[in-house]
């Protein structure tokens, strides 16, 4: 599997989940974990957004460690990704209204949690390698990927 069609089965399979779950680490070296829904954007290869508050804890920790690690699985559990890179929060009007048209159907929890649909902000995973498994078929595959140009 090349770089694209690994992108493209992301894709696919962020499609069907919606969701994904995201470790961070603090500045203790305590990993944290919690559900996100991230997205790719077309014309933005090797980049994973998504959306969370500025008042939340992850945001501190990618103050102090950057990098982070996503998983991501189909929801019969026959496909799982994890994706290791770098987080940054990106403040671009333009790209929180891009992210908005992508994921807002799909954020019915986060504004329960976070009333103020203004106050968000998007955060942008630089994907540096990830693994591929079929845990069905015992076959796993190790991807890296190339460091593409931040998007702002």
């Amino acid at each position: 599997m090349d770089r694209r069609q690994f992108m493209l089965r992301l894709e696919e399979i962020l499609e069907d989940a919606k969701t994904a779950v995201l470790a961070t680490v603090d500045n203790q070296g305590c990993p944290h974990m919690r559900w996100m829904t991230p997205t790719i954007l077309r014309g933005r290869e090797g980049l994973l957004f998504a959306v969370t508050t500025p008042a939340t804890g992850k945001i501190l920790h990618l103050e102090v460690q950057p990098e982070v690690e996503w998983m991501i699985q189909t929801r019969a559990l026959t496909e799982v990704i994890n994706l290791r890179g770098i987080m940054q929060v990106v403040d671009n009007p333009a790209l929180k209204t891009e992210i908005m048209e992508v994921l807002g159907a799909w954020l019915n929890v986060f504004w329960k949690v976070n009333p103020n649909r203004s106050d968000f902000i998007v955060t942008e995973t630089l994907i540096r390698e990830a693994s591929y498994f079929q845990p069905m078929k015992g076959q796993r595959l190790h991807v890296v990927l190339q460091e593409p140009a931040p998007s702002h």
